[in-house]
């Protein structure tokens, strides 16, 4: 099966979906900092490259696929102090999920998976929100694949499972592999390690990159990244969607 994108389509095009074999991925980011080297909207690139990596999968198995226009603003106070980041409210984010997951349903694609590469706890406490309140409303579902859990985290990198992951190897790689000219690679190679940990500091009740230690609003290893290595974690990624959509799908 094709894999449409929602905003190219016309309207019947989208009521002619069969209802059991239909499935939308919102993908869901932020504008924020990412280092003196990755783009503001790196997130974004991330969170589209997933969709676009795990809608692939399912159109294998016969599955309809729509793809949404990126939602790009989120709550992002960790990075909130650097210039050009979006600091959106986290109610803000749980309402437009959950209208467009709502929509979506009365027009028959009931299910909406959501493709995350923004990871700020506001964020991800937004997401949360949204799926407990469509879990209360039987006639959609909201999928969310929260890379946060150990169940789908175990699965991605080192870097990414040690906390120390924003604009470094991880985030960097995917960025070189889908949007390298959006990278200043003269100033990532340049960039030492930082290793402070983000899942500790955030346990620790910090509140921003600065006070976590990224002064320059990135953490692990940027000079380290390769396109060789974006392109495996976009692969793993898909599958970690295709993986999660096809268990609420019952496939």
């Amino acid at each position: 099966m094709p894999v449409h994108e929602l905003q190219a389509l016309v309207w019947p095009d989208v009521e002619a979906l069969p209802a059991d074999r239909s499935v939308a991925i919102l993908p869901t980011g932020a504008i924020e900092a990412h280092g003196p080297h990755l783009p503001l909207g790196t997130d974004i690139v991330i969170a589209e490259a997933m969709a676009r990596a795990g809608a692939a999968r399912l159109s294998a198995r016969g599955v309809h696929v729509l793809l949404l226009p990126a939602l790009a603003y989120a709550p992002a106070p960790f990075a909130a102090g650097f210039a050009g980041t979006i600091d959106a409210p986290s109610s803000a984010t749980t309402a437009m999920v959950v209208a467009i997951t709502r929509s979506l349903a009365a027009h028959g694609v009931r299910v909406t998976a959501l493709a995350n590469a923004h990871h700020d706890p506001a964020h991800v406490m937004a997401l949360r929100a949204a799926v407990d309140e469509i879990e209360r409303d039987e006639s959609s579902a909201l999928v969310f694949a929260d890379l946060t859990r150990r169940r789908w985290a175990e699965r991605l990198t080192d870097e990414f499972r040690s906390g120390a992951c924003h604009a470094g190897r991880y985030e960097g790689s995917i960025v070189l592999a889908e949007q390298p000219g959006q990278v200043k690679q003269g100033v990532m190679q340049q960039l030492p390690p930082n290793d402070h940990s983000l899942v500790e500091a955030i346990r620790s009740g910090v509140r921003t990159f600065a006070e976590a230690g990224g002064r320059q609003a990135y953490f692990g290893a940027p000079a380290e990244a390769t396109a060789a290595e974006g392109r495996s974690i976009v692969e793993t990624l898909g599958a970690i969607l295709d993986e999660a959509i096809r268990e609420r799908l019952g496939l």
